[in-house]
């Protein structure tokens, strides 16, 4: 087993956890991955590591080893009693309490960042806020934000990006003792934009978190949520919704670490793929550690194959180590559309156009129900009609 200890070598503000140097055996545990907020600690991205095997390196060199724009993000923010935004220093003792990077793009984020957005939640009346970030321009920059949602909180966030981009960022959020809070970020980025985020986030006892990912624009997104069930009762429903065009990657690295007894995670993430070059990337990592009695766990990844010449990446991978479960599983699937709901459709009058149409906005519209806000989810659903009425044009 690799051994590690916490760094001492760090800048102020900078955290990490270092493997020995001398330890050759490969890390066989996810929460054992070495991590740093130093983006020096890591090596140059060749494309042939693990965490970057399955992603066009080249396409986004420039955030993983360039230099960013660490300013403040142009950001617009609805009014909303019991949501305030701020601006806070990075030496600030919430910055890193949700996770740490591992790997070189989010570490490059972290030390090139000069503030970090804190976005507050509390109160226990229901309420939804809107955090809208767009004009970002064509420059590589980096983000950091803070989502704090106070104990018994609940509220519904949107972060919603659009406009040209070239971002790498690190989004963190920590979920108080019996908070209920809804996090949905939407990707609708320009055709050429390129944005590499990774989402930390750490759940109390008894709280309930919902995370979001609804991917439709950008040449190369990649999004990769992480949910460490901290301590007993935390529950983590991590939903995930991506169409890819011809010639986007969109990738989501998705990791439940459940540390505590009796939580629970449900992972459910589905994408649909047309166009010569269409890629999707979703891995999904579930670790129930020794001291996750009575957990409760499920994932699941289905991708919607369109056109010839696109490729779906699916790879669940699940790790226990303890045998007192409640339950525990994983399933993925990729494929074309059931011929035997088209012919329904079609025996009824449908055109064949129409009726593929109905179908993938049935296989889709599940991850869209969930957000919870009426005029979203209708936008939303307006959003992919037009995706599938261009790559019939």
């Amino acid at each position: 087993m690799t051994v590690i200890e916490q760094s001492t070598a760090l800048p102020a503000g900078q955290h990490g956890i270092r493997a020995h140097s001398d330890t050759l055996v490969p890390v066989q545990t996810r929460s054992e991955r070495f991590k740093s907020t130093n983006v020096e600690d890591f090596p140059a991205v060749t494309g042939r590591e693990l965490e970057w095997k399955l992603s066009p390196v080249g396409v986004f060199a420039d955030l993983t080893s360039g230099e960013l724009d660490g300013s403040r993000l142009p950001i617009e923010s609805t009014d909303v009693a019991g949501v305030t935004t701020s601006w806070i220093p990075l030496t600030d003792a919430r910055v890193g309490s949700a996770g740490l990077p591992e790997e070189r793009g989010s570490a490059n984020a972290w030390s090139s960042a000069g503030e970090a957005l804190l976005v507050s939640v509390s109160g226990e009346e229901a309420k939804t806020a809107f955090i809208r970030r767009s004009g970002l321009g064509a420059a590589p920059r980096a983000a950091h934000t803070v989502v704090e949602i106070a104990p018994f909180s609940q509220a519904l966030l949107v972060i919603e990006s659009s406009g040209p981009a070239r971002l790498s960022e690190n989004v963190e959020i920590l979920v108080g003792e019996g908070a209920n809070v809804t996090v949905v970020s939407v990707q609708e980025w320009d055709d050429d934009a390129v944005h590499l985020a990774s989402h930390f986030a750490r759940v109390g006892r008894d709280a309930r978190l919902k995370h979001i990912v609804v991917t439709l624009g950008g040449r190369v997104v990649r999004l990769n949520p992480s949910t460490h069930l901290a301590e007993p009762g935390a529950d983590i429903e991590a939903f995930g919704l991506y169409f890819a065009d011809a010639g986007q990657h969109l990738e989501q690295q998705v990791y439940v670490n459940h540390d505590a007894p009796n939580t629970r995670s449900r992972v459910n993430y589905k994408g649909a793929l047309q166009g010569a070059g269409a890629r999707t990337v979703w891995i999904g990592d579930v670790l129930i550690g020794q001291k996750a009695a009575g957990t409760d766990s499920y994932e699941q990844n289905r991708n919607l194959v369109l056109t010839d010449g696109t490729r779906a990446d699916s790879v669940p991978n699940l790790e226990i180590e303890t045998g007192d479960i409640a339950g525990a599983g994983h399933a993925s699937a990729t494929g074309r559309f059931d011929d035997e709901q088209l012919f329904y459709l079609q025996a009824r009058g449908i055109t064949e156009e129409e009726a593929r149409r109905l179908v993938v906005r049935g296989f889709l519209s599940e991850i869209v129900q969930q957000i919870g806000d009426t005029d979203l989810e209708a936008r939303l659903q307006l959003a992919l009609e037009a995706e599938l009425t261009a790559g019939v044009n």
